[in-house]
């Protein structure tokens, strides 16, 4: 499966976000992530649907979305409409994660499903029909800019020989502490998405740097 990567704006500079989502795109970012907090389930609260229709107008860049929110369905069609391509709510947060997850499928989008450091790798099984990619967390959610937890390495591996035997065709994306010194070892673990927040966009140089993580990632 081909690598991705996807630059997570909420470590963007928001006073000059448009250059700074155009220097990634030129450097070859292939999603653009967005991280939505609802200051519930994770205490910040970062933005909403109109950040979506915001980026739509500046790049035709693909997006995607991780729902850190308690009520992920009040605002799956919002997000779609917006031009979210594939989302992400959060396993641990809906107490019918199975039906979240069709109705992103219902409503014409991309279906992905998260799970915290500490969430089993068994507990995505149910759901492996309705999936597109499943996306581990590297660092506790709901801060940008934390270190890499090292046990993400077993859970990616873990998931991958799950993968292979069961639905070879669903991704594995990795969040949290992604950066030029471990990319490559988490793609050769297993991981074929990559979402990289500060390590892209307080490079002095963001262009730049998305190469080098697309070369690393190789």
């Amino acid at each position: 499966m081909k690598p991705l990567l996807a630059p997570s704006i909420l470590s963007a500079n928001f006073a000059r976000l448009e250059d700074d989502v155009k220097a990634a795109e030129k450097g070859g970012a292939d999603y653009f992530h967005l991280d939505i907090m609802d200051g519930h389930f994770v205490p910040n609260i970062s933005y909403g649907p109109m950040i979506a229709e915001t980026m739509k107008r500046i790049t035709d860049v693909p997006l995607d979305a991780h729902l850190m929110i308690t009520n992920p369905r009040e605002y799956i069609p919002m997000f779609l409409d917006a031009g979210v391509e594939l989302l992400y709510p959060q396993i641990e947060a809906t107490y019918d994660i199975y039906r979240t997850v069709q109705m992103i499928k219902d409503h014409g989008g991309k279906a992905g499903i998260t799970l915290n450091p500490g969430t089993p790798i068994s507990n995505v099984i149910p759901l492996l029909d309705l999936l597109d990619r499943i996306m581990l967390m590297s660092v506790c959610p709901g801060f940008g800019g934390q270190k890499f937890i090292p046990s993400s390495l077993d859970r990616i591996t873990e998931l991958r020989q799950m993968l292979d035997e069961k639905k070879p065709e669903v991704s594995i994306a990795v969040d949290g502490g992604v950066d030029l010194s471990n990319i490559g070892t988490l793609r050769k673990a297993g991981a074929d998405f990559f979402i990289v927040g500060s390590a892209v966009f307080n490079a002095d140089d963001i262009q730049q740097r998305v190469r080098d993580l697309k070369k690393a990632m190789k």
